[in-house]
């Protein structure tokens, strides 16, 4: 905890002061701090595996950002001129040439995976759609004709004549109902009449 306030809030407060005064000073000496702490953070995710068993060493490493942070000791002005900016200046070129690959490798990864994501949602959303598709036929087929004509109201007549041909089924889930005998009788004498 108090690694957060004084090795990142103090400083970034500070360095906000020195974005609003413009002094070019203060800029270089929060930049030199800012250059060094990112240094310091990526150094400590591999040191706190193997040193988290040294005795004091969570206030070893306060101890150090404070040391950074002190203007008696301008611990990050020192650590920065004196080795980071040498070996950062012999560097730059191959640093540079890295960054570039490494920026044209990962767009033409995120091109790649970007086309097998839509490749792979595209998929699903046919199958999804066909399976859907599927689904609603097999629903359809499981009505019978008495659940069709209840659909279509009370008033309206229900299919009279004879069953279709190849339809071996007398009645019941899937099969045609059977017709009252009155129905059958009116539909008898229309059709003579």
């Amino acid at each position: 905890m108090s690694r957060l306030i004084f090795g990142t809030l103090y400083p970034a407060y500070y360095s906000y002061k020195a974005v609003k005064s413009k002094d070019i000073k203060e800029y270089v000496k929060w930049m030199m701090y800012w250059i060094i702490f990112a240094l310091f953070t990526t150094a400590e995710t591999f040191t706190d595996i193997f040193l988290c068993w040294f005795p004091f060493y969570y206030e070893l490493k306060i101890a150090f950002v404070a040391w950074l942070l002190s203007p008696y000791t301008k611990g990050s002005s020192l650590l920065y001129r004196k080795f980071v900016h040498p070996t950062l200046s012999s560097k730059e070129k191959e640093i540079d040439d890295c960054l570039v690959q490494a920026k044209d490798r990962s767009y033409d990864a995120l091109v790649h995976y970007g086309k097998r994501g839509l490749n792979v949602a595209a998929t699903a959303a046919v199958m999804a759609a066909s399976k859907g598709q599927g689904a609603l036929s097999e629903r359809l087929r499981s009505f019978s004709m008495q659940d069709l004509s209840t659909i279509r109201g009370d008033g309206a007549p229900a299919p009279s004549g004879p069953p279709p041909p190849g339809s071996g089924r007398a009645s019941g889930k899937h099969g045609q109902p059977k017709m009252s005998r009155s129905a059958s009788e009116s539909a008898g004498s229309s059709g003579t009449a």
